[in-house]
């Protein structure tokens, strides 16, 4: 049996595919370093500081839903705990004068994450599915109305409040400007992320594969699939207080917000959206939900309906996520066809953009005389004027709808065959070279 397990091994990988391992990390620190010299505005500071919140969030969540399979509405719990103790932290220390910095602080985050993920996980781990969600979204409305009961820790609906700058100067920083904390968040976000990456090449990062996919031939061969649930629970609440430490850092609160189901929703969405089946999936996703949610905020009042109708597409037409409608396109590259399939993209997206267009059109002009009735028909959104009031502005939106929905259902429909036929060829290409 050794004897076999040792020709079953697979090689160790060559020296190129190390250095071209370690190298990818490099460039990712190189762009984290440089960006701020590329986009030196405060708005442009504070954006890639919120992705960086995201992308350890979201990464979080997903050794939850992504590596061991389970579906939580809750875990913003341990994002906004790990928050509200960062904060009290930096008030103690800094009344206290205690030679802590403020780079350390995000640990203590992680510690409070971990501490109740701990403290909760063993119960709520028992089961995997409906029932573990269902514990998680009961557990996060219990967590979340205690936060506008238990005033003296939560603060209330005002939150509790800090100075970061109050704290043991690094180097001669205070973190008071937003490119100090960039630098910050970034060395975070590159530390959170390579460590959760090499969770995922562990033993335990593959058993939590394996219970995920079969946890009952997991039970069979010796390990207890609620041990690794419970172990990959801890580690995602340990992340998840990581991200709510350097948020309540960035913004020196942290309030009732932090606790709410728009927040687990929100990192729902972003690993979801961005795709859970690939370790980059969460990261396109948090930076993706991130840019849109800040920009569609600054274009229309109902972003969070665009919002839910894009995370309803993407279940619906790409259950793969972001990333998987990429990671398809690899067999096109790889045999040089890609050019194939841009004609039929090309095609297929005019009348899609047209059916979005008259979507919108007839979400703004309903919104307008169901939200503001009474003001004036001439309004603005995404930055096309158009009058609310005028029966064109209905038949255009009908004419769009009905007209690119009945275009873009055909083109896709041959984008779908041209597609099968290109990969056919793509893969009968790369197996015969």
């Amino acid at each position: 049996m050794r004897d076999l397990a040792a020709t079953a091994a697979p090689p160790l990988p060559a020296l190129a595919d190390k250095l071209k391992f370690y190298a990818i990390w490099v460039v990712v620190a190189l762009v984290l370093l440089l960006l701020p010299k590329l986009f030196a505005t405060g708005g442009s500071l504070t954006t890639f500081s919120l992705i960086g919140i995201s992308i350890i969030f979201a990464l979080s969540y997903n050794i939850l839903l992504g590596q061991t399979g389970m579906l939580s509405f809750g875990h913003a719990v341990y994002y906004g705990l790990g928050g509200f103790l960062a904060i009290h932290a930096i008030n103690i220390i800094g009344a206290n004068k205690w030679p802590i910095p403020l780079p350390l602080v995000p640990l203590i985050g992680g510690v409070t994450g971990l501490f109740f993920a701990a403290l909760i996980g063993w119960v709520s781990t028992q089961r995997s599915g409906t029932a573990f969600a269902m514990i998680s979204l009961g557990l996060a409305e219990l967590v979340a109305s205690s936060a506008l009961i238990l005033r003296t820790f939560f603060g209330g609906e005002a939150g509790v409040s800090a100075n970061r700058t109050k704290l043991l100067k690094v180097f001669g920083f205070n973190f008071g400007p937003q490119i100090q904390i960039y630098y910050l968040v970034a060395a975070w976000t590159l530390i959170a992320v390579i460590a959760m990456y090499a969770l995922t090449r562990t033993p335990l990062g593959r058993m939590c594969n394996a219970v995920r996919d079969n946890p009952e031939r997991v039970q069979f061969v010796g390990y207890d699939p609620h041990v690794v649930r419970y172990l990959a629970f801890c580690f995602a609440g340990f992340f998840a207080g990581i991200a709510g430490s350097l948020a309540a850092i960035n913004f020196e609160i942290a309030n009732s917000a932090y606790l709410g189901a728009v927040q687990s929703g929100t990192v729902l969405f972003a690993a979801y959206i961005g795709g859970i089946g690939f370790f980059i999936g969460p990261i396109v996703g948090a930076i993706f939900v991130t840019v849109l949610s800040l920009g569609l905020s600054d274009l229309t009042t109902v972003w969070q309906l665009y919002f839910g109708l894009f995370f309803i597409a993407v279940v619906m037409f790409a259950p793969g996520g972001i990333t998987g409608l990429l990671m398809m396109h690899r067999p096109l590259i790889k045999a040089g066809m890609l050019t194939r399939m841009l004609p039929s993209y090309l095609i297929a997206l005019l009348p899609t953009l047209a059916l979005i267009t008259g979507l919108m059109l007839a979400i703004e002009t309903t919104v307008h005389y169901t939200v503001n009735p009474g003001e004036d028909p001439h309004v603005k959104a995404f930055g096309i004027p158009f009058n609310a009031a005028s029966s064109i502005t209905w038949l255009v939106a009908a004419a769009l709808i009905v007209g690119g929905f009945a275009l873009a259902r055909i083109s896709w429909r041959r984008t779908a065959h041209v597609w099968d036929e290109t990969l056919t060829a793509a893969r009968a290409k790369v197996h015969a070279t």
